[in-house]
């Protein structure tokens, strides 16, 4: 990664990115970022590399930037999450420590979004699509989140029986309580944004195609009382406290985890990635129903089995949350 860069606005403006893109607001100080990761919309190493750089030329200018809004240039996806074709290559390979290196990556994202109100930034997040599992866990710690009606978001990963291991159940349990992080991580349903809302993850849901007015009217609430809102958050961290130390522990035990998927578990989360390439790719059907399907082929196995595992309606099968 290039040093820090410290020529003001037009230095952070002027790198050459491949996977996201800057626009500069100077009403309000705010850099949006926009995400378009191929061929899935994921954090590759290559994407969290740039959003890094990003992090570092605003923590080298302190008080250039205010507001820092995040959302996807890819239609019907906020972010799909972990490289899933990254971590089969390297669990069949046997390299633990490149995977190690993969989580802590994320990590450090995540914490300097943690920090970011001690930085003087406040943030905003807009999904307007899917948004599975550590894309999930990467809106958790934005200040505001905002999602369209029709975007949907969860924890799948139990399903090929890991679990979300960049933050998923700190920032859950912070925002929502145990017994919601303790739902959602484990059962590895699908949320509508309105059961997102109810759960408290959701800070304010929209009309597919007024996640724009709502950035706007976000960031315009928030402007005038900047100083206020961003002592309160800094105090809400002592409050409620997240540690890096704690997040470095749980991707050390996600890894070890990782490590020990058979190759059954392995063949699905191939089987996940190539429909997130579909969906990227303009598909009608990807990610979230492939994660339906296998749904259902756990909830036939386990009939077949004689272990079936009754969900709230009764069924067998659950597919979706309830409200």
């Amino acid at each position: 990664m290039n040093p820090p860069a410290r020529g003001g606005l037009p230095a952070l403006l002027a790198r050459p990115y491949k996977y996201i893109r800057l626009e500069w607001s100077s009403d309000f100080a705010m850099l949006r970022l926009r995400t378009c990761v191929k061929p899935i919309q994921c954090y590759s190493l290559a994407a969290m590399t740039e959003l890094q750089q990003v992090f570092s030329d605003i923590s080298a200018n302190p008080g250039l930037v205010r507001h820092y809004v995040m959302t996807s240039d890819v239609p019907g996806v906020f972010n799909f999450g972990g490289d899933l074709s990254l971590f089969v290559l390297l669990i069949r390979a046997r390299d633990l420590e490149s995977l190690r290196l993969y989580g802590r990556r994320c990590v450090d994202l995540i914490w300097w979004m943690e920090t970011a109100a001690q930085r003087g930034v406040h943030t905003t997040v807009l999904a307007q699509g899917d948004t599975l599992g550590g894309g999930l866990e990467s809106v958790l710690p934005f200040h505001k989140v905002i999602f369209e009606r029709s975007a949907q978001a969860g924890f799948p990963e139990v399903l090929f029986n890991l679990f979300p291991g960049m933050g998923a159940w700190n920032f859950t349990i912070r925002k929502a309580g145990f017994a919601i992080a303790n739902e959602m991580i484990l059962s590895g349903r699908l949320y509508s944004a309105e059961q997102l809302y109810r759960r408290a993850l959701v800070d304010l849901v929209v009309e597919d195609g007024e996640g724009e007015a709502a950035i706007d009217h976000v960031v315009r609430t928030v402007d005038p009382r900047m100083r206020g809102t961003l002592a309160a958050l800094q105090a809400r961290s002592f409050a409620a406290p997240i540690t890096y130390e704690s997040l470095l522990a749980i991707v050390d035990r996600w890894t070890e985890t990782a490590m020990n998927l058979t190759d059954r578990d392995l063949r699905l989360m191939e089987r996940l990635a190539r429909a997130q390439v579909r969906k990227a790719g303009g598909a009608h059907e990807g990610a979230v129903e492939e994660i339906k399907r296998l749904e259902l082929d756990t909830a036939w196995g386990e009939e077949r089995s004689g272990n079936t595992a009754w969900g709230e309606e009764g069924t067998g099968i659950t597919q979706w949350a309830t409200p």
